[in-house]
């Protein structure tokens, strides 16, 4: 039982929320059709516009990759367009073997060295460990998973030494109250090789690829995978003929991310390749080029862009994947 009062009362502070909350929303809902509504109404041309001028930059890096040492320093880069006179000899200088002129040729190998194994492993790892969290039932699945992707909340670089120790001399454990030694990881010597750089991309690489693929893996439809057990099918074969033609966009997705993480990346090839110069990729042969007191400084844009070419072509020749594998997913 409630009193009368108590109750008009009740429901007159009721009705009052809900009036102030409608406003509230109403307001909020409004502002947000107006900004949608301005943003739907801006011309295409407005959108191009700013694209236009996003990429004057690198235009203008460019252009100076074509321009001697003399004309970078006397004017800008929009006298090049009248002035004429360009060169190719920054690019030959960079690609060369000589030691003060560049040598980036021999760092885009090593690039390659450390960025296709550190594309391929994950992708290959991460596919078939997000197949079996998603569709092969077993125990602890659940909380392997959320311990895989919780390692996405570790700092790579608060294991780069960590992982450099494990290269450099392996893991090794003293018992406690003895002098009993045990190898928990045996020395393989792999501090400055390109397998240390890739192989620590790789271990980064796995938590996120395994969390992106998963999602999508698991998202297939059920009947798919019934009607190929019904048939006879295993797991490799569910896996190599279902899983991975339906997972191309995800795939082809983390193969642009981490390619492009890989062979952009500064700090870990710095940190294992330490003082093993015929290793280095391209990323730290750039940051060396300009040599003693900025000499070379002109050969920098003509660097930078041939450091920079791969990654585009990597990007644009992996966007009919997406296409296609939309089209196959949906059929």
């Amino acid at each position: 039982y409630e009193h009368p009062t108590h109750a008009a009362e009740r429901g007159l502070t009721v009705a009052t929320t809900r009036k102030t909350t409608s406003a509230t929303g109403g307001s909020v809902g409004r502002v947000g059709r107006l900004v949608y509504g301005f943003l739907r109404s801006v011309p295409t041309w407005v959108l191009w516009l700013l694209v236009l001028i996003w990429t004057v930059p690198t235009g203008s890096l460019f252009l100076n990759s074509f321009r001697t040492r003399d004309a970078q320093r006397r004017s800008g880069w929009w006298a090049s367009i009248g002035e004429g006179g360009w060169t190719l000899d920054n690019y030959i200088d960079v690609l060369s073997s000589s030691r003060q002129t560049g040598g980036l040729a021999t760092a885009v190998v090593n690039s390659f060295a450390i960025a296709i194994p550190a594309t391929v492993i994950p992708i290959a790892i991460a596919a078939m460990a997000a197949y079996a969290f998603a569709w092969i039932p077993f125990k602890g699945r659940e909380w392997l998973f959320v311990l895989t992707v919780s390692l996405l909340a570790l700092p790579n670089q608060v294991a780069l030494l960590p992982l450099l120790q494990l290269f450099a001399g392996g893991v090794h454990w003293t018992v406690p109250g003895s002098s009993t030694v045990v190898t928990l990881f045996p020395d393989l010597s792999l501090a400055g090789s390109a397998a240390a750089v890739w192989l620590t991309h790789t271990s980064f690489a796995l938590p996120f690829a395994i969390f992106l693929l998963h999602n999508y893996i698991a998202s297939l439809p059920a009947e798919l995978f019934e009607a190929a057990r019904i048939d006879g099918a295993d797991h490799f074969t569910i896996f190599w003929r279902l899983v991975v033609p339906l997972s191309v966009p995800a795939l082809a997705a983390f193969t642009i991310f981490q390619f492009l993480w890989t062979w952009n990346d500064y700090l870990v090839a710095l940190t294992m390749l330490g003082a093993n110069g015929s290793a280095y990729p391209a990323t730290i042969k750039i940051a060396s080029m300009a040599g003693e007191f900025g000499r070379l400084e002109h050969l920098l844009s003509a660097g930078a862009f041939v450091q920079a070419g791969v990654p585009l072509l990597v990007f644009f020749a992996l966007q009919r994947f997406f296409v296609r594998g939309l089209l196959t997913g949906s059929v």
